[in-house]
């Protein structure tokens, strides 16, 4: 069902502050998440080896978590180090920890087997941590398995209908544009998809000086094995050979968003849209935010409603079209690696 030797987005940073025990579920595991006082990210699993109490209930002390059920005290390793009315500490009692790597503002968590956690196969997204690029991070949950959302990013075609007063701005954008480039990477794909000479779509002109001005847009989508989609976006004036590389007058968006399982049936989905243009005026940000709310919340009640119509038949077979190629792709890829880590699991 999952592929764990991956990094997943398990929070983001602000979640973690002042102390917070942040419970989560993440490939129907229970994890505890924390910040201890020395500032390292802490995830242990969250169950007390003892009686089975949620550790979030308990209480931080440094970078150790106490259970407020009995006092059992485990430290970042998840051994317990402490056990009230008890000298000997059996060096075997302690809880599982797990992997976790704090950056750029998201703490990526490793659910797999620890020896094969390299942080360097960690995705990078460079623009969280420029300062010329500003975007308000966020998260939302669906009531959908992880790939119902996977496949709803895999197809820009979804905007003209699903978004047409939001982000995509006319169903002329599914007739009149095809991608331009389909690339099949090792572990996902990469998308582009020009619209030509068109009206700017509302969340854009909702930012900009000159609304009625028509606009060559760009997008760029790459997605990336287990669930990380990234997005480019670039709006220039209409007729300024935008598509052929001069880009002086063009505004531009990136867009990051991870999608990690929480069940088989639920998902965690973090994001963030950032612009290079709004300089010191946060309310562009602001309402670049609105907006992408608006429009998540659309495609979160049509993929929640596909989720129960699949549940109701779980016999169904989903039929592809020509524009299903990147999401089949990537289904490929991520059931061969899933497959595969299976077998060496069978092999041990």
């Amino acid at each position: 069902m999952f592929l764990k030797n991956c990094w997943y987005v398990a929070a983001w940073d602000h979640e973690l502050i002042d102390g917070k025990l942040l419970p989560r579920t993440i490939l129907e595991e229970r994890v505890l998440l924390f910040k201890g006082e020395s500032g390292r990210v802490v995830a242990l699993n969250d169950r007390c080896c003892h009686r089975g109490a949620p550790l979030s209930m308990g209480r931080r002390e440094g970078d150790c978590v106490r259970c407020m059920y009995h006092g059992l005290k485990f430290d970042a390793t998840g051994k317990c180090i402490q056990i009230p009315g008890q000298e000997i500490v059996p060096p075997k009692l302690g809880v599982r920890s797990y992997p976790v790597v704090e950056r750029d503002h998201l703490v990526w968590i490793w659910m797999g087997d620890p020896e094969k956690a390299d942080p360097t196969s960690i995705l990078d997204f460079p623009y969280l941590r420029d300062p010329k690029w500003k975007g308000i991070p966020d998260y939302l949950h669906y009531d959908a398995n992880y790939l119902l959302i996977v496949d709803n990013l895999s197809d820009f075609a979804h905007l003209a209908f699903v978004h047409t007063a939001t982000l995509g701005g006319s169903e002329e954008y599914a007739y009149v544009t095809k991608a331009t480039a389909v690339e099949r990477l090792e572990r996902g794909f990469r998308v582009e998809r020009w619209h030509m000479d068109s009206e700017p779509p509302p969340f854009h002109r909702k930012v900009i000086r000159n609304k009625e001005d028509h606009v060559d847009r760009r997008n760029i989508g790459h997605m990336h094995i287990p669930g990380v989609f990234f997005l480019e976006s670039m709006f220039a004036p209409a007729g300024d050979g935008a598509d052929k590389g001069n880009l002086a007058n063009a505004k531009e968006y990136r867009n990051c968003q991870f999608m990690t399982p929480e069940t088989r049936r639920t998902t965690h989905f973090f994001w963030s849209y950032l612009n290079d243009f709004e300089g010191d005026d946060a309310n562009i940000s602001r309402s670049l935010h609105a907006s992408l709310i608006e429009g998540f919340m659309e495609d979160k009640a049509l993929i929640e409603a596909q989720q129960k119509v699949l549940d109701d038949d779980p016999d169904f077979r989903m039929l592809a079209v020509a524009a299903d190629t990147p999401l089949s792709h990537f289904r490929w890829v991520l059931g061969k690696l899933i497959a595969q880590e299976e077998a060496a699991q069978v092999a041990v």
